[in-house]
């Protein structure tokens, strides 16, 4: 084994450590903005609160799964939402396990599953929410974006 190649297999280990480190992360940011009422779930409902309101978006979150890979229109609302985050400076990660996300936002009030194929975490303005799990997530995405990665991909810890 010559030298690059053990230095690109440690390279490997340590990004797939780093991408667990940020679903695990993701998984507790979630969680503790959904406890605060500072969710956005879904397409629609993102939209308006990114129109209306944008400095309260802290980070965005984009979901899809091979069942919605092919919906054109989805696909372009991705595009606007990544867009505007690029533009308004908000981190932005894909994840591709939308029933996980699903179960950690919830239903709606009808006990429906929520449409989770964009969540917002918002914040007040007046008085903005810090989370240790928003810091590690950010730190995340700053190094991937230092790789040309601009929208990373997280894997959700298994339950």
């Amino acid at each position: 084994m010559t030298l690059e190649e053990i230095h690109g297999q440690e390279n490997a280990m340590e990004n797939t450590d780093r991408v667990q480190s940020a679903g695990t992360s993701l998984e507790e940011l979630l969680v503790a903005a959904k406890k605060q009422d500072y969710l956005t779930v879904g397409v629609y409902e993102s939209a308006k609160v990114m129109n209306v309101d944008p400095d309260s978006v802290a980070f965005c979150v984009l979901a899809t799964d091979e069942e919605y890979e092919c919906d054109i229109a989805l696909q372009i609302h991705f595009t606007l939402i990544q867009a505007f985050c690029f533009d308004n400076d908000i981190n932005v990660v894909r994840v591709n396990d939308i029933g996980r996300l699903a179960e950690i936002v919830g239903a709606d009030a009808t006990g429906e599953p929520k449409d989770a194929h964009c969540i917002l975490v918002t914040s007040p303005s007046a008085d903005p929410w810090k989370d240790p799990a928003l810091d590690k997530l950010s730190l995340f995405c700053e190094e991937s974006r230092s790789v040309c990665d601009w929208v990373p991909a997280i894997t959700l810890p298994e339950r």
